[in-house]
């Protein structure tokens, strides 16, 4: 397992040097005068200025040069200015990261549990009243776009019944938070509520997260559903699994130990990709609920013209994609021993 890992781990230096490639190579598309611009807060109004500012990040360098040069600023931590966030690239991401990672964390549970539950269900009951149910619930949650469901859960919840509100937590909060009666440890108010003792925090959090989790979870629910279904309707008709039942085993005991373990391999790529996906934000949800995670902010960067913000957004999101799938690949060799041997 080890040599697996090891051997996994000697592939990321060459990936994240590929990501740097072509992150960089979008960067250097842009002409060098509006690059330069990228690296102050206020654009310089004569060509004297632009060209000292040129000079000094050594923009009209050879590309080779310039690559060495940015590389350096990125091992730094530097990754220039954000115009809307009003505060460094790198500052920004780690300012709305947390959010996100709240909000993904708190979503995948019900994704990866409920999603592979109703899979084997159905599976179980192929062709039966429960299987149609959850295949006509997984076609309408795939039928739809995300901002369908956040829309008509904002009139409903929000707007009309008024149960449930949008944002992160509510203003009381905020003010507890400014006038430091509540402390900030990890950025995700969920856990820091815990942390500072505070029930009530914490129950207003989870209640903002209700409706954005929803809208993730039932898409998300019909794709994983539909994918443990069929992995589970292919793993239930192998000759061990039908070996296993002629043995007296338990109907219990050859789904769940038997067949579930080997129907999961394809399920596993599917939930870390998704895992992935929520931790590099979801702009259109986090935008309709009004969610201040690195969706929206990337959103807002790339209304605004701010192309280093949305650069980073891009750089973390390679990166994160990276590591997710190295994850994956270990997840693999668990479920999987014969992986190992690859």
């Amino acid at each position: 397992m080890w040599a697996y890992i090891v051997r996994r781990l000697l592939l990321l230096p060459l990936l994240i040097f590929l990501v740097t490639l072509f992150v960089f190579g979008m960067y250097s598309l842009l002409p060098p005068k509006m690059r330069a611009s990228l690296y102050v807060q206020d654009v310089p109004k004569t060509s004297d200025a632009m060209q000292r500012i040129i000079e000094k990040y050594g923009l009209d360098q050879p590309i080779h040069i310039q690559y060495v040069r940015w590389m350096g600023n990125l091992l730094r931590g530097d990754l220039g200015w954000s115009r809307t966030a009003q505060r460094p690239v790198l500052e920004a991401l780690a300012h709305y990261f947390p959010a996100t990672v709240e909000l993904a964390l708190w979503a995948i549970i019900p994704v990866i549990f409920v999603g592979i539950w109703l899979g084997i269900l159905s599976a179980i009951h192929h062709n039966r009243t429960l299987d149609h149910t959850t295949r006509v619930f997984a076609l309408v949650g795939w039928s739809f776009p995300s901002y369908v469901y956040g829309l008509l859960l904002v009139m409903v919840f929000y707007a009309w019944l008024r149960w449930l509100p949008v944002g992160r937590v509510s203003d009381w909060v905020l003010r507890l938070e400014a006038a430091g009666g509540f402390r900030i440890y990890t950025g995700m108010y969920t856990i820091d509520a815990i942390l500072n003792g505070r029930a009530d925090v914490l129950a207003n959090a989870l209640r903002h997260l209700v409706m954005p989790i929803f809208t993730l979870a039932y898409i998300q629910w019909a794709l994983l559903l539909r994918i443990t279904r069929s992995s589970m309707l292919e793993t239930l008709r192998q000759e061990y699994v039908m070996t296993a039942r002629s043995k007296g085993l338990s109907e219990r005991v050859v789904v769940y130990k038997h067949a579930a373990r080997n129907a999961m391999i394809p399920v596993a790529t599917v939930a870390g990709l998704l895992l992935i996906g929520l931790l590099n934000g979801v702009v259109i949800t986090e935008t309709i609920f009004n969610y201040p995670g690195l969706g929206r902010w990337a959103a807002t960067a790339a209304t605004q013209l701010d192309t280093l913000g949305v650069l980073g957004f891009a750089l973390l999101n390679c990166g994160l994609l990276v590591l997710g799938n190295l994850f994956v690949d270990i997840l693999y060799a668990i479920i999987d021993p014969r992986i190992r041997l690859e």
